[in-house]
């Protein structure tokens, strides 16, 4: 049996207070896999997200996490982040003062170390603007100013396309937008995995409509900081009709 490419085994993790949030959470993604994580407010899915990418606000207590088969449970955000892990954020922060290909160019030469002309980026970076539907003179306004929440996703995509990931993480994406939005988003997803089938997602959403458009091969619900079931599409519909009541 192949190595899953991403590894969630048992993982306990508490805030800075003490509080337990995440008591026990198992889940394995293949490679190529989208996997959906749903759970109502308060279940712990923001703070799953924080800790898989090694944010200091929370310990991990016990349990493990792991990336093509080593572990990175220990590991620091920007080893994760330089051995393959993206996190697409619920709310991107604002960056004045640097640029859209700037923020990249730096991320790109972390992630890959090796320079990368800016000519070359540039030129990629509009290809895929285009290709994501965004205006091409976004890439020289600052990071995230004065952007639509459409456009800040959109960007978030734009990210993950340049950095060239094993496993992302979409935070609540879909959080704030409309239908449209979530078309968009989903729409980037489905762009950058046509590009790289191999690529591995976790979307952690509180809503099932993201779910219409992006089609997850597994489906996973979290409540009170356990994975309390793991199936496939009929888990939602199963949603749509109960709720998370039924899983309380």
């Amino acid at each position: 049996m192949s190595t899953p490419l991403f590894e969630i085994d048992d993982l306990h993790v508490v805030a800075d207070d003490g509080t337990e949030i995440l008591k026990g959470v198992t889940l394995s993604v293949g490679v190529g896999e989208v996997h959906a994580l749903l759970g109502p407010n308060g279940s712990g899915k923001s703070t799953l997200a924080s800790a898989l990418l090694g944010s200091p606000e929370y310990r991990v207590s016990s349990g493990s996490i792991r990336l093509r088969g080593d572990d990175i449970t220990d590991w620091s955000a920007e080893v994760r982040g330089k051995a393959g892990l993206f996190l697409a954020f619920q709310y991107p922060q604002e960056l004045p003062g640097v640029s859209v290909l700037n923020f990249l160019r730096q991320a790109v030469l972390a992630r890959r170390g090796e320079e990368i002309s800016v000519l070359d980026l540039r030129n990629s970076i509009l290809r895929w603007m285009e290709r994501l539907g965004m205006d091409s003179k976004f890439a020289d306004r600052y990071l995230n100013e004065g952007f639509s929440d459409a456009d800040k996703k959109r960007n978030e995509i734009l990210q993950m396309v340049l950095l060239e990931p094993d496993f992302a993480i979409l935070d609540e994406t879909d959080s704030g937008l409309g239908i449209d939005g979530l078309k968009i988003v989903a729409h980037g997803v489905q762009e950058v995995r046509s590009d790289r089938p191999a690529l591995g997602v976790l979307a952690i959403t509180h809503y099932q409509r993201l779910l219409d458009h992006l089609q997850p091969d597994h489906v996973h619900i979290l409540i009170d900081g356990v994975v309390v079931k793991s199936g496939g599409l009929e888990l939602v519909e199963r949603l749509e009709a109960d709720g998370y009541e039924g899983w309380r």
